[in-house]
């Protein structure tokens, strides 16, 4: 059995019944939590934790547009942008080196790169 959490992705959450019966045989098995913590791989920040690190450290803002290019220099896979530009060359503005390097301290900080 399943559960869908999260509608139109492929991200599912699964509930499991276990149940004791009167059985001669039966499996020992031992877990430890600690083998379920995230790897730093598997956890992100999100766009408003980094643009929090930035202001708190740096003391200036930075746009999601900003953190979205930085993302694509570093190769950093993102989901599809739903909010297209509607012309196929649009100019967008680039990010200032200066909001980049500190855009990047933030992966680093967030262990994403």
């Amino acid at each position: 059995m399943y559960i869908e959490t999260f509608p139109v992705t492929s991200h599912v959450e699964t509930v499991v019944l276990l149940s004791k019966l009167k059985t001669k045989k039966h499996i020992d098995i031992e877990l430890h939590t600690d083998e379920l913590d995230l790897t730093s791989s598997e956890s992100k920040a999100t766009y408003q934790e980094i643009k929090q690190y930035v202001l708190d450290k740096y003391g200036f803002k930075v746009s999601t547009l900003n953190i979205a290019q930085t993302k694509q220099e570093c190769g950093i896979k993102e989901r599809d942008n739903y909010n297209k530009p509607k012309m196929e060359n649009s100019k967008q503005p680039n990010c200032p080196k200066e909001k980049e390097d500190a855009i990047k301290d933030a992966f680093r900080y967030f262990q994403m790169i």
